[in-house]
């Protein structure tokens, strides 16, 4: 079942344009939305959250058009970035207790539950964090709400291998309970490891849009990984 619909999504810049988007994102599934930098990955979902605004498009969740919604379906959904941008003198347990106040559904247990997972300690200041922890940090906020529908902007940027493995298998346990993941990222490799579906974007335009394995039957050559079927089909679409 369809629960994001993006319709003619169109963006102009002086040097860069999305070209009339479109796909869909499904209940209960991991969607990579896979490109390289500056292919429009970061335009879309800004987009599609109404952080910046398109030339043309529509966009919609649960049946709801964003325009005219947009609080109510925040509510319903979360969106996260690779970095923080909090205020970084700030401890963690104060920022903490300011977010959770948009936010009637938060929920104390998965909080903590995911504090503990990510080993976040309350009295650091994202001043003190590694990349990788800003990165884990910013992610519990976004997991902390009962999100139906987790929208991450290139989330395992600044991660070591371990991490991003652990949060990939965090993403499987969120689809499991019926959560819906969309998430960017120029490392294909992690979607090989937990993608249902994958959206490929280059340069502004959507070239694909399907599961992972119509993807591969449809792209890849015998023998090749997901990673480099794409990486082919970049150097193809250059040439």
């Amino acid at each position: 079942m369809s629960i994001v619909t993006v319709k003619g999504l169109r963006k102009e810049y002086p040097s860069f344009r999305l070209n009339d988007v479109s796909f869909e994102l499904e209940k209960g599934r991991i969607t990579g939305f896979a490109g390289r930098n500056g292919s429009g990955k970061t335009t879309t979902i800004k987009s599609m959250l109404n952080l910046i605004h398109p030339n043309a498009g529509e966009i919609t969740y649960f049946g709801i058009p964003l325009i005219g919604n947009e609080a109510q379906i925040k509510q319903r959904i979360s969106y996260s970035t690779g970095t923080v941008s909090w205020y970084p003198r700030k401890k963690l347990r104060d920022i903490v207790s300011v977010t959770k106040r948009f936010y009637p559904n938060w929920d104390d247990s998965a909080y903590q539950s995911y504090r503990k997972l990510f080993a976040l300690e309350e009295n650091k200041t994202p001043l003190e964090l590694s990349e990788g922890m800003k990165v884990k940090f910013n992610l519990l906020l976004a997991l902390s709400h009962r999100s139906q529908i987790l929208i991450l902007d290139e989330p395992t940027s600044g991660l070591d291998p371990f991490s991003r493995d652990e949060l990939l298998d965090i993403f499987t346990g969120l689809r499991d309970k019926g959560v819906s993941v969309f998430f960017s990222t120029h490392i294909i490799s992690d979607l090989e490891k937990c993608a249902d579906d994958i959206i490929y974007i280059s340069a502004g335009t959507i070239r694909a849009a399907m599961s992972v394995r119509s993807f591969q039957d449809s792209f890849s050559l015998s023998g090749e990984t997901l990673e480099q079927t794409v990486l082919r089909l970049e150097k193809e679409a250059r040439t």
